[in-house]
């Protein structure tokens, strides 16, 4: 796996690939690699407008469909219209917004990035054939699971901490999806990535000073979308072992090529991520 990059994307050809959160950063240029190597690539988005712009500047087969994760009623709407897929990227995400509640009534960043996701993979999960691959972040290291309160709903609000705990909940997740699928027996795979500090619009949307300094941030220190895309890249097409993390190979991870990645060992925990699947299933709506 030594520095593995687009050029080493195996052929897509006759595969279908959904990418929520397509239409800009590192779900764009996930979209991008994948349609040029032959994907049927399914750009799952909320602003389709914008999405639809995007993909008329990808080489490939490219379809454009709306999909709010911050709506359970946009996630059904979108999964009921999916016949068959083989890869699903768990890839769309807010980060360090100010206190919002999605549709549902659910803390933004855990209704968007965990529970929208944990939602859309449940219920696409009879129509997947490979794997899923879903995106955490370095971030995960601060967050921490609050069963009682995951929506901020009784604790004073912190954006960061927030942030952390709905990236640790979508590694969690994919571990505990995996445990899932094994203990059934079944050929799909639940994979996890990160991209490490990638310059993309995630970060520009704290609305306060925070984002001129991570404006700076993106120019001095952090890498591009195309290489942050790589880790995502790889868990999706290459011969990756199930349960697995991956991301940059670089210093602290914030860098670089794909590599096996480690994890807090919060996130490793099976009593909780037990848990929290069972919580998500309620809060969700699929028991």
């Amino acid at each position: 796996m030594s520095k593995w990059t687009v050029a080493d994307l195996p052929d897509q050809t006759g595969r279908t690939i959904i990418v929520t959160g397509a239409n800009s950063g590192l779900g764009a240029a996930t979209a991008r690699a994948l349609a040029a190597a032959g994907a049927r690539v399914i750009l799952a988005c909320r602003d389709t407008a914008k999405a639809q712009r995007v993909a008329e500047g990808m080489r490939g087969e490219t379809e454009v469909r709306e999909l709010d994760l911050a709506n359970l009623n946009s996630v059904r709407a979108f999964t009921d219209s999916i016949e068959r897929v083989d890869v699903l990227i768990n890839n769309a995400g807010v980060m360090a917004l100010p206190l919002r509640r999605t549709a549902d009534g659910f803390e933004m960043q855990f209704g968007t990035n965990h529970l929208g996701h944990f939602a859309l993979t449940n219920l696409l999960l009879d129509r997947i054939t490979d794997r899923v691959v879903t995106v955490s972040s370095v971030a995960h290291r601060i967050g921490k699971i609050d069963l009682a309160d995951p929506n901020w709903e009784q604790r004073h609000y912190d954006r960061w901490l927030a942030y952390g705990q709905s990236k640790l909940a979508n590694l969690m997740f994919a571990f505990e999806l995996q445990r899932r699928l094994a203990g059934e027996g079944a050929a799909v795979i639940s994979v996890a990535a990160h991209p490490g500090y990638a310059a993309t619009e995630l970060m520009s949307h704290t609305e306060t000073l925070q984002d001129a300094v991570m404006w700076l941030g993106n120019r001095m220190l952090a890498q591009d979308a195309d290489q942050g895309a790589l880790p995502t890249l790889f868990a999706a097409t290459g011969a990756v072992k199930a349960g697995t993390f991956y991301g940059p190979d670089g210093f602290l991870g914030l860098r670089g090529y794909p590599a096996r990645a480690g994890s807090a060992p919060t996130a490793r925990n099976r009593k909780v991520a037990a848990e929290l699947w069972e919580l998500s299933e309620k809060l969700c709506g699929l028991i």
